[in-house]
């Protein structure tokens, strides 16, 4: 299912709310991590697919980009890189006791305001992508 072609409105929404995000001061390369860390999260193989080979042609180096699965043992991540990890963690696993007072400290104390805002919303919006993308079974080559 093309969501994009059926529900164009919902789609170009949520494309907007991605065009907001990349206006914020947020590294490019911060945003294709929690993309990446959301999506194995949620088990979007599709989207695992996209933010691997986007963190890469971005110039994250393929060690990186495998560590970010276990991002708490890699010693390659920054303190502000490790603070949007955790808290794409706590807000991807909402149900697992949702966000920490000291995963929102951490996040509070390495981003200004307007870019925590904007973390906030690329962790919300890559989960919707990724519920979208498991919902409707879209893999790697479903678009090719």
């Amino acid at each position: 299912m093309e969501i994009g072609t059926i529900l164009p409105d919902a789609y170009k929404a949520m494309a907007g709310l991605e065009k907001v995000i990349g206006k914020s001061g947020l590294p490019k390369p911060l945003l294709e991590l929690v993309r990446l860390r959301a999506s194995q999260i949620n088990g979007c193989a599709y989207c695992v697919d996209m933010h691997s080979a986007d963190a890469k042609q971005g110039g994250e180096s393929d060690a990186r980009i495998n560590a970010v699965a276990v991002w708490r043992e890699a010693p390659c991540f920054t303190e502000q890189e490790r603070a949007a990890l955790a808290l794409t963690e706590a807000g991807t696993r909402l149900s697992e006791g949702g966000v920490s007072d000291e995963a929102w400290a951490a996040a509070a104390e390495v981003f200004a305001e307007d870019d925590l805002a904007a973390l906030v919303v690329q962790i919300a919006t890559i989960n919707a992508w990724n519920r979208i993308g498991v919902i409707t079974h879209m893999t790697p080559e479903s678009f090719k």
